[in-house]
């Protein structure tokens, strides 16, 4: 008796299990029956691609000028904090002080000793000294902070660009202490009261969540340059590196060109005219 009202009890949830299985394939089928149904993806044909995208900077169209509008335009409109304002006291009240050396940078000027310590010269042409040498994110074809992530929050495009999921950044900082370039900043606080004026076209990140410089992603994918190369006035050009007709490239057998740590192995997308 048991047995038989078992083998009853399985034959109906056979039949059960084949019907719940048989409603997602008829639901689908009524799905590609209507269009409409279904969101349709469509590629914007104004986009810029590339197979490896890289950046060249020309070190002598630099001014002190030009470098102030690349990383004001970049920091703006991707909502950098800067942590030396006053926040709006009615909107954000009881938010503590910064402390002194936090801040949060995409783009930013260094000496030459500091951007290249392994070509420093004992008779370095003195005009090297008082350059300002703009680094970001290498976007490097070997990229040690995808290979330190856990959660992949980080990780490298097709495309080459290094780029980060905001939201799967649970803040261990592996990938602060794999970039030997210093381009990743953490955020110990919440960042938002100290953007002066937020753009509301890039999203704005939280406390507890590491940033960096994303190559304008979201620029290129609209058709558009960079931020830092409609700022530079022709020192910032950003291109293919595996097309040999690009400007990028021709510019590179034109000039001699030096990289940041090219040693490490990880292959830096960012070249620099000296």
């Amino acid at each position: 008796m048991m047995i038989k009202s078992r083998r009853s009890f399985l034959k109906v949830a056979g039949i059960a299990a084949i019907g719940m299985g048989a409603a997602p394939v008829m639901n689908l089928a009524a799905s590609e029956s209507h269009g409409s149904a279904l969101p349709k993806m469509e590629k914007n044909e104004e986009a810029l691609h590339a197979k490896r995208w890289g950046m060249l900077i020309d070190t002598s169209k630099l001014t002190d000028e030009v470098v102030e509008a690349i990383k004001d335009a970049c920091h703006k409109s991707h909502n950098v904090p800067d942590f030396t304002i006053e926040p709006d006291a009615e909107k954000y009240s009881g938010v503590r002080p910064v402390r002194e050396g936090q801040e949060i940078k995409w783009i930013w000027d260094e000496h030459f000793h500091n951007a290249f310590p392994d070509k420093e010269d004992e008779f370095l042409a003195e005009k090297f000294h008082h350059l300002p040498f703009l680094v970001t994110c290498n976007h490097c074809k070997n990229p040690p902070c995808v290979q330190a992530c856990p959660t992949q929050a980080t990780f490298k495009r097709e495309d080459g660009i290094v780029i980060m999921d905001y939201h799967r950044c649970i803040g261990c900082r592996f990938c602060m202490a794999a970039c030997p370039y210093g381009s990743r900043n953490f955020n110990f606080r919440d960042p938002r009261p100290f953007i002066e004026e937020t753009d509301p076209d890039f999203p704005t990140r939280t406390k507890g969540v590491v940033e960096k410089c994303n190559l304008c992603a979201e620029r290129l994918a609209k058709g558009e340059q960079p931020h830092c190369v409609e700022a530079s006035e022709g020192a910032i050009v950003v291109g293919d590196l595996e097309d040999p007709e690009s400007e990028i490239r021709h510019l590179l057998a034109e000039h001699y060109t030096i990289r940041r740590k090219q040693s490490l192995g990880t292959e830096p997308s960012v070249y620099y005219i000296v």
